[in-house]
């Protein structure tokens, strides 16, 4: 009897190190504006430049991502050189195929899509529709995925606000801010990715940072680069990743090297988190 007790005193004194030595589980999220392909950028055309996005992808090896301005044949481009994702998401001018796609990209053999939808930035959030003094339409995307190998849950939301209509800007954001505290009954960790094409200390954003948390600003390690490089004219800081539900954000940085020698990947920089269940 003695024997078993001793034997029992020292697996019970391993059971500590045993659960202090279990992995976290982490996820790496990206957003990453691939500037229009039908822009007139000279040099820098999407054509000319395509290659490095896969090459990017390839090295950052992000788990999801969200793209912003995507037309539907960039949005194949990605599907077709990297094959390990897949994407959900529709055209903004028709919800089908027409326009910039928000769409959200996945690793499809680690995650599983649950259930997905876009809606309009607009006062007519269910049907394509111009909101407020917004320039184009705009439209955020949303995702309920899952990590098949833990079933961990978690909310993907993906999103480009206006860049001329201050109004746009804030309500759209607003009717996100609304949307994702009512999408979530269950309490499930989330992400927003995005364009917002606002500085950090934009009032619009105000009732965001009451919600949800800014990469940026919250995680261990982070970065004061730029994300918006307009093609090196120009250097602002207004891509984000926002989250809640994590215990933690281990790193947000600024993707600004060249990929497949090429100047620029695009006229923003992909910026990423990695977050902590």
């Amino acid at each position: 009897m003695k024997r078993i007790l001793l034997a029992l005193a020292a697996l019970t004194a391993l059971l500590p190190a045993t659960v202090s030595c279990k992995k976290a589980e982490t996820i790496k999220v990206m957003s990453y504006n691939v500037r229009l392909g039908v822009a007139n950028d000279g040099d820098n055309a999407w054509d000319l430049r395509k290659e490095a996005t896969p090459a990017m992808l390839k090295d950052q090896d992000p788990l999801v991502f969200g793209v912003q301005e995507a037309f539907d044949f960039q949005i194949a481009y990605i599907n077709e050189t990297c094959p390990q994702y897949a994407s959900i998401g529709v055209g903004r001018e028709d919800g089908v195929s027409k326009g910039e796609h928000m769409s959200i990209f996945y690793k499809k053999d680690l995650v599983e899509v649950e259930n997905w939808g876009t809606y309009w930035l607009s006062e007519t959030p269910e049907v394509p529709s111009k909101g407020w003094d917004a320039a184009c339409y705009r439209t955020a995307t949303w995702a309920l995925l899952k990590i098949k190998k833990t079933g961990t849950h978690f909310y993907y939301v993906n999103t480009h606000l206006d860049h001329v209509g201050v109004e746009a800007r804030k309500n759209g954001l607003a009717l996100i801010v609304e949307r994702i505290g009512k999408m979530n009954p269950e309490g499930y960790p989330m992400v927003l990715t995005g364009d917002l094409n606002v500085k950090a200390d934009d009032p619009c954003l105000v009732d965001l940072d009451k919600q949800m948390k800014s990469a940026r600003i919250y995680a261990e390690k982070s970065t004061d680069k730029t994300s918006f490089n307009g093609w090196g004219r120009a250097s602002q800081a207004i891509d984000y990743v926002y989250y809640s539900g994590f215990k933690k954000c281990l790193e947000f940085n600024v993707v600004d090297q060249s990929y497949a020698g090429k100047p620029y990947i695009s006229d923003h920089y992909p910026v990423y988190a990695t977050l902590v269940f």
